[in-house]
């Protein structure tokens, strides 16, 4: 009977092994770029080594083999598989591994511990054991209810951690800074765990048995690993949005100053388009006196002041007319068909520089979607907005080879060169507005569009509208 046990205990070790090396390849797959190898390779290599390890673990245990060691020895395996069957630069891969093994680390902590005060004290309260002691059985059961919650944590981080956020524009010294905090936390941990395989543990007075010392014991793991991971996890999701939000503000000043140079552009053309009254008097004056090149550099030197081509850009706002004649000029270049219907009434509410930055960003997505597509006839930006009831709408449809709208999101989207923080401007802007954003995928075309109310909110100032 109990080898048969053994070996049942061995198959739910393997299995949970294999389940959370799972989950680990997809959080790396998430942030790192895959190697030369095949996609299996890596997480076959980590199942059979960390196996191979687990086995010699159990074989050999702490009697012979000091517990830091190998739990210095694990950490070492594991971040030399993710350098090898990866490509992804050093300081990323080592920030990644790290992370994964934080949380690997203080989930199956925190959870070993407290599941085994809840079997302890179940076993002596339930089933009246005066001093009971895990078995075998417990321990299969704690292991798999571990496996599971290492799965929870890791898949949500996969879905709302986003790491590329903290690569961007950063030098060496800042790679070393985010994962050195999750490897000391973590180490702080393993020393805990060597210290109680050591006996070192916090025990009760010596007339309460060896009950309360375990209840106590494990307590105090507990405690200091649920402590640990607060603490990791304000860190890593604090930086994340810390740098997320250094990356907004400072893609707003760039709009800022962007739109202003387009308006005062749009303003200059606009002062030559009213005094064309008087060049058409003086080019016909010079006309009619034949001095021809008088004439041609009166013209150069009207050219020189603005463009006065004339297009479609006639909204109401000379903001909003100045970036969608920017924007229509890109499309131009890029052989991308415009075709543009826009009225800003008068009464909207909407302060020009946060429609700039509706317009600007989702117009960029959509100049990027229509250049990836290798056939010019298939690329097409339409854009139609103007007040309906009492809200202004817009909507902008352009073609895309995009198939999965998981892939549009507004964090998981964001990548080292800044792409998806305009989602995320489009979203502030949204919801100062009380306004929705609603993106779909239909007929090989993508279209976002807004709704914004005209009507200020309660909360709105106009005096923060910057």
């Amino acid at each position: 009977m109990k080898p048969h046990f053994i070996q049942k205990d061995l198959f739910f070790w393997l299995l949970c092994l294999a389940a959370s090396i799972w989950a680990i390849d997809q959080l790396c797959q998430k942030h790192l770029k895959s190697g030369k190898y095949s996609p299996w390779t890596f997480p076959l290599c980590l199942f059979f080594s960390q196996a191979t390890f687990g086995l010699l673990w159990k074989a050999y245990g702490t009697d012979q083999i000091p517990y830091i060691l190998l739990v210095l020895l694990k950490h070492v395996l594991f971040l030399g598989t993710v350098f090898l069957f990866f490509q992804s630069h050093a300081a990323k891969k080592l920030l990644t591994a790290s992370v994964i093994i934080a949380a690997v680390t203080l989930t199956a902590n925190f959870c070993e511990s407290f599941l085994s005060c809840l079997f302890l004290f179940a076993l002596h309260t339930i089933w009246h054991v005066p001093a009971p002691v895990l078995g075998q059985a417990e321990s299969i059961q704690i292991l798999c209810i571990c496996t599971a919650v290492i799965l929870l944590v890791l898949w949500q981080l996969r879905i709302h951690l986003n790491l590329d956020v903290l690569f961007f524009d950063k030098n060496r010294k800042w790679y070393g800074i985010l994962s050195a905090p999750l490897l000391g936390i973590t180490a702080v941990i393993d020393i805990a765990n060597w210290s109680a395989s050591n006996g070192i543990l916090v025990r009760s007075r010596a007339d309460m048995g060896i009950y309360y010392d375990q209840i106590f014991s494990h307590s105090e793991l507990c405690v200091l690993t649920a402590l640990s991971m607060f603490a990791a996890g304000c860190y890593l999701f604090g930086m994340e949005t810390i740098c997320t939000e250094q990356q907004k503000s400072s893609r707003y000043h760039i709009q800022i100053r962007a739109f202003q140079i387009l308006e005062q552009q749009y303003r200059q053309s606009e002062r030559l388009r009213h005094d064309m009254k008087n060049h058409l008097i003086a080019l016909s004056g010079l006309l009619k006196r034949g001095e021809w090149v008088k004439i041609e550099d009166y013209l150069k030197r009207m050219e020189q002041c603005a463009n006065l081509e004339t297009g479609e850009e006639n909204t109401g706002n000379s903001a909003v007319d100045a970036l969608l004649y920017q924007k229509r000029k890109l499309a131009e270049d890029s052989h991308i068909r415009w075709e543009c219907d826009v009225q800003v009434p008068p009464t909207c509410t909407i302060h020009e520089f946060d429609l700039c930055v509706l317009f600007g960003n989702l117009l960029d997505n959509a100049l990027d979607a229509c250049g990836k597509l290798s056939s010019e006839k298939d690329r097409l930006i339409r854009i139609q907005a103007g007040p309906v009831k009492k809200c202004f709408l817009l909507e902008i449809k352009n073609n895309t080879d995009l198939k999965d709208m998981d892939k549009i999101q507004f964090r998981n989207q964001w990548s080292a060169d800044g792409h998806g923080i305009g989602l995320l401007n489009v979203q502030d802007v949204l919801r100062k507005y009380d306004g929705t954003l609603h993106m779909a995928l239909q007929d090989d075309f993508f279209i976002a569009s807004f709704l914004i109310p005209m009507e200020l909110p309660p909360a709105y100032d106009r005096k923060t509208a910057f």
